[in-house]
């Protein structure tokens, strides 16, 4: 039976480990070892940071919509709990937007659920 002989399978294998470190500072880029080792935890930061990044701009939404609610009159907290009750379904990016970039059409919102 004929040997195989890996060395062009782990020569692509670390090439393609190497073009993703790219970018990386001194040996994480250039040395096999360290190169795979940081691209192990940086895309265990991009999964993990993919999930808080959603978390962290609902935040700013409610933040923002707070602040737009407040300034007419009525609490953030109290103006989703009316917004459920009148079966409203504006999600909280939209609602966000409008309070910053058609206050007008967002005033009317408020007047609405206010009713």
């Amino acid at each position: 039976m004929v040997r195989v002989k890996r060395g062009k399978a782990a020569h692509k294998r670390r090439k393609k480990v190497l073009k993703y470190t790219k970018g990386f500072r001194w040996g994480r880029k250039s040395k096999y070892k360290l190169a795979k080792q940081a691209l192990q935890k940086a895309w265990t930061y991009a999964y993990r940071d993919r999930r808080a990044k959603k978390r962290e701009f609902r935040k700013l939404w409610q933040i923002q919509i707070n602040a737009a609610c407040r300034n007419l009159g009525l609490p953030y907290n109290k103006f989703a709990h009316q917004l459920k009750e009148k079966k409203i379904e504006i999600d909280r990016k939209i609602l966000a937007q409008l309070a910053r970039e058609k206050p007008e059409v967002f005033k009317k919102i408020v007047e609405e659920i206010k009713k």
